[in-house]
């Protein structure tokens, strides 16, 4: 069905005025980033370009992290501006109730909750990681070392020590120590070096393995090995990206993978419903904005709204931080603490447009 006459109006007015809000926020940050990145400059082959490029692939993350407070300023500005030349109070006039125009709302807000969840699942993971990826291999840094012994991770009924992770996903000094189901040592393998193989299993170079037979000890040495495992490039991702940048089917997976070796999920599960639910926040960030423009305020007034609503997208996103720490130390449910913040949000717009509309 072809979008009404009014439906495009205020579709076009919305999407210029957010787009322009989006592109002065992407520069503010891309410039504080570069000031940030200017101090490793010079620094074990850190040069400008590089740090131009680290900039250039965070960008994604910006916009994923600044919509919904770009669509609230934009939104609150267009229809702020709208208000002023009463279009809005023609509309009313002409019979369209607010019901009507949330619907109106929701429908040229669709296209803001395609593009978050594009972002957020197919743009922002890879650029981010390869982001970090750059930084590691200019600076010839390797990914993580938890301990002093390097990385430790359980798979099964198998602890797994790799000394270093590099930035490929590439591990160096992996050491298998194998338990059988009374966790009574079986064998431990150490390998010089290990690649993933896309088949679905790594490739060990160099191994010596300790295989225990009772009072017994024998040492196998092998040039190279093949070693299946439940740790793979995409788990290792997860020390280069944070979770609220990794996918959804990343997320999933390393849950998973978590819940199946017994660890805690928590932090992994709150950043899993955020994904699902922070596109949708910019619905309610329309919503809240609509009560602004059901008043008739003179010119020098926008700006105080237009200041609101950047307040208003600061505590929204002090908000999201807030509940998700609250949510890993507390152990809520992982859901409640996504969700809470724009519950709030949308209670707050639906409290404000029953004031205004008793008025």
């Amino acid at each position: 069905m072809a979008l009404k006459v009014y439906e495009r109006h205020l579709g076009r007015e919305i999407y210029g005025a957010t787009l322009l809000v989006l592109a002065a926020f992407l520069a503010l940050f891309a410039f504080f980033d570069l000031i940030t990145e200017l101090d490793d400059v010079g620094k074990e082959g850190y040069e400008l370009r590089h740090a131009l490029a680290y900039v250039a692939l965070t960008l994604p993350g910006r916009v994923y992290e600044i919509l919904p407070i770009a669509v609230l300023i934009g939104s609150l500005y267009a229809l702020t501006l709208l208000a002023r030349h009463s279009e809005i109070t023609v509309l009313r006039t002409a019979g369209l109730s607010t019901g009507e125009l949330l619907l109106t709302l929701g429908k040229i807000g669709a296209a803001f909750v395609f593009l978050s969840f594009v972002v957020g699942e197919f743009i922002v993971p890879p650029a981010e990681r390869a982001a970090q990826q750059l930084r590691l291999t200019v600076q010839s840094h390797m990914v993580v070392k938890e301990f002093r012994s390097g990385l430790w991770v359980k798979d099964g009924l198998s602890f797994i020590n790799v000394r270093d992770v590099l930035p490929d996903a590439s591990l160096r000094g992996v050491r298998v120590f194998a338990f059988d189901a009374g966790y009574r040592l079986q064998s431990i393998s150490a390998a010089e070096e290990g690649r993933y193989v896309p088949a679905g299993h790594w490739r060990l170079t160099n191994v010596a393995q300790t295989v225990f037979e009772g009072e017994r000890a024998r040492v196998l040495h092998q040039d190279e090995v093949k070693w299946a495992s439940a740790l793979n490039p995409d788990i290792l991702s997860v020390l280069l990206v944070v979770p609220e940048r990794m996918s959804i089917s990343n997320l999933y997976d390393y849950v998973q993978y978590l819940s199946d070796n017994r660890q805690k999920t928590q932090r992994y599960e709150i950043a899993l419903w955020k994904k699902l639910i922070y596109p949708f926040a910019t619905l309610v960030m329309m919503a809240l904005a609509l009560p602004f423009a059901y008043s008739h305020d003179r010119m020098s007034a926008v700006s105080v709204k237009v200041f609101a609503g950047v307040m208003l997208g600061i505590v929204f996103n002090m908000l999201n931080g807030l509940f998700s720490n609250l949510g890993v130390i507390n152990s809520w449910q992982p859901l409640f603490s996504a969700v809470t913040p724009s519950v709030m949000f949308l209670l707050a717009a639906g409290s404000m447009l029953w004031w205004v509309e008793r008025r």
